[in-house]
């Protein structure tokens, strides 16, 4: 109850007319799915550092869906941000490797919603039907 309140109060905040009221939403679940693929390459790929590049893909392809791939980009990817960060705090302490590698994940998925080519974080040597 929670969750479909919280979804209703952002969408009156962003300012959705009842026109876009389903279009919205249904941007906001195909860019979920794009962010699910997303992280699913991360687990999945065998080149290391290629994390960054695919947050910043998923990014990428949920801001392209519209308002609600955006909306749900920020929504993600910030949970995950603040999930992870809790469980990096109590798996390795205060590390400083552990911030700046999220700080740099964070810097990708900005870079990726605001429409830029998550390209830029491609690393070498990983081919491009990764």
């Amino acid at each position: 109850m929670r969750l479909f309140t919280g979804i209703v109060f952002c969408s009156l905040v962003m300012g959705v007319t009842s026109e876009n009221w389903f279009s919205f939403f249904k941007e906001a679940l195909q860019g979920a799915g794009d962010l699910g693929r997303a992280y699913w390459n991360v687990l999945t790929s065998s080149h290391q550092n290629s994390n960054r590049y695919f947050y910043a893909q998923g990014n990428y392809d949920a801001a392209e869906r519209g308002p609600g791939g955006v909306w749900a980009a920020k929504l993600i990817s910030s949970t995950r941000v603040y999930l992870q960060g809790l469980l990096d705090y109590y798996l390795f302490g205060n590390s400083s490797t552990v911030l700046e590698d999220s700080k740099s994940n964070e810097k990708a998925e900005e870079w990726g919603r605001s429409g830029k080519d998550p390209d830029r974080f491609r690393p070498d040597g990983m081919p491009k039907n990764d």
